[in-house]
């Protein structure tokens, strides 16, 4: 199955957080209402400082694409 990089997700738990699923590796789980983010891979401290700025790219783009799907539905 092919799957987009990013998927738009919301949970009726949890009526007014908005998520953002990556599906590529890093993996991770961003919630929009407070910016929190899970991570879905384990990081050591090394792994951590040499994909920062590819994770704060990523985290970019999911906002990028958030953005872009609600223009969309207007």
């Amino acid at each position: 199955m092919d799957l987009p990089k990013f998927l738009l997700a919301d949970n009726t738990d949890l009526p007014k957080s908005i998520f953002i699923v990556h599906t590529e590796y890093p993996r991770f789980v961003i919630n929009l209402e407070n910016d929190s983010i899970e991570w879905f891979e384990n990081f050591d401290k090394n792994e951590e400082n040499e994909l920062f700025d590819q994770i704060k790219q990523l985290i970019d783009q999911a906002s990028e694409f958030y953005d872009r799907e609600v223009k969309r539905y207007e």
